[in-house]
């Protein structure tokens, strides 16, 4: 049995715990907030409840092996687990709306060709069908596995050249970029355009440089599915917790972390300020660290946010309203400019409009908006939140009349998930570090950002330190 001390208990720290517990070890969770969940919190007000992160899951097999493995129950009796559809419901600056089905590639390119005219969802089938050749060549090294020792065959990118006619058939080279791919592959249209490069935004990718191979983020959601929980994402984080409970796992809260000690080369405990302010040593022969804290050296480059607005409305929501509208940017490269190259927050952006029909009082309605911004700074400008709102009526979603309330949280980065590719650019961190027994989970490690690669990050780790 060894003391493993995991730092933060987000979903990583919360995943890892489960995991290790049931595998046999002693393990103690210290966080420096005052409960568990990390970017899976709540607001609650007035009646009305919110998810402060993440709305909607993708890649629920992640947290349905975390089930089986750490207990017997399935995933699917701890939390109401439903699949969305429509998968999402999309308004372009010139009144084109597209439906997109959840789970139906097939339906997809109907919907596509519904939208943007005929041809449209042939094209992006082949997108996919190349997208479904990254996923199969790096689901294994770049989700189910430990970073390799050398990666070096990650960083081309497995994106496949896509077949040339007339003398465009004398270059062969494959599309370096998700741009590249929108522009030479989709006609370079405004609406499929925005389409794909939505995929990249939420995950703080900008397209320009993103590699081809980020298609695989709108294969994987159109292939496998977008689903919800009832009562919210937070009620995921409430499950495992309560996993790790079951399991023995010790929780300190409001006690961060501040110093990883060592002994002959070998990692011997941390360093913790208690609730009191009183320092404490825990003794550990493994720690893990969720949570950054100057504890591990600090992304190679700053990352987009997720800024959250979260709106409290008179009157229900009306009949067969989508769970998520996107709202897409008024003038796409402008939003690119603004966010990558100025480091400011974009006039009239992409938002994402959640709408889960529960949460709120009865007669009312529970929405949050949802738009990436810059990394760190600026301060949110005076008024954005409201101008958003005066954004999504031009766009023909108007919900002004019926605020009661605007709460805007803090805002959370966004990290993106890890891409083969551009000379290893879009790698994140592996897992194991110099120092034995001292081990990265989380977004800002192997295999990135997002609620499934968090998960898998703590799969990864718990394989490679084993049962008791």
């Amino acid at each position: 049995m060894a003391r493993i001390v995991i730092v933060g208990a987000g979903m990583s720290g919360l995943a890892a715990a489960a995991r290790l517990g049931t595998l046999g070890h002693r393990v103690t969770v210290c966080e420096a907030g005052p409960t568990y969940g990390g970017e899976l919190g709540r607001h609650e007000a007035d009646g009305f409840r919110f998810d402060t992160g993440p709305t909607l899951l993708a890649l629920p097999a992640v947290y349905r092996d975390l089930a089986l493995k750490s207990g017997r129950e399935p995933l699917e009796e701890l939390v109401r687990l439903a699949p969305v559809d429509p998968e999402s419901r999309h308004l372009f600056p010139d009144g084109t709306e597209l439906v997109l089905p959840n789970a139906s590639r097939g339906r997809v390119a109907e919907a596509l060709d519904a939208a943007f005219g005929p041809g449209t969802g042939e094209r992006w089938g082949e997108v996919s069908n190349r997208a479904r050749t990254v996923w199969e060549a790096t689901r294994r090294p770049l989700l189910e596995e430990p970073l390799p020792a050398d990666p070096t065959p990650l960083h081309t990118d497995p994106y496949p050249a896509p077949p040339r006619r007339g003398l465009a058939r004398l270059r062969r080279e494959r599309p370096h970029t998700l741009a590249a791919v929108a522009a030479e592959e989709l006609g370079g249209g405004a609406g499929p355009t925005a389409l794909l490069y939505e995929y990249a935004l939420r995950h703080g990718l900008d397209p320009r440089t993103a590699p081809a191979g980020a298609t695989v983020l709108a294969y994987m959601e159109q292939s496998f599915g977008v689903w919800s929980v009832g009562g919210g994402l937070r009620e995921l984080a409430t499950a495992v917790y309560r996993r790790c409970e079951q399991r023995r796992v010790e929780f300190r809260f409001g006690t961060p972390v501040t110093e990883v000690l060592s002994a002959d080369g070998r990692v011997a405990g941390v360093l913790t300020d208690g609730p009191a302010g009183a320092e404490q040593r825990i003794d550990a022969d493994v720690v893990l660290v969720a949570a950054g804290g100057g504890l591990l050296p600090p992304a190679a480059r700053p990352v987009p946010r997720r800024l959250s607005v979260l709106l409290s409305l008179r009157g229900e929501r009306p009949a067969g309203t989508a769970v998520r509208t996107v709202v897409h940017a008024r003038d796409g490269a402008a939003e690119l400019a603004a966010l990558f190259d100025r480091g400011e927050y974009p006039r009239f952006p992409t938002v994402q409009v959640h709408r889960p029909g529960e949460g709120a009082p009865a007669g009312h309605e529970a929405v949050t908006l949802t738009v990436t911004v810059p990394p760190g700074g600026p301060d949110l400008p005076d008024g954005y939140p409201g101008h958003l709102l005066e954004h999504l009526a031009g766009a023909g979603l108007d919900l002004r009349d019926r605020l009661l309330r605007l709460h805007v949280p803090e805002r959370s980065e966004l990290r993106p998930p890890s891409l083969a590719g551009l000379g290893g650019a879009f790698l994140s961190p592996p897992n194991a570090t110099d120092h034995p027994q001292l081990y990265r989970i989380g977004s800002a490690a192997h295999p990135g950002g997002g609620l499934a690669r968090t998960g898998m990050s703590a799969c990864v780790v718990a394989g490679l330190i084993g049962p008791a």
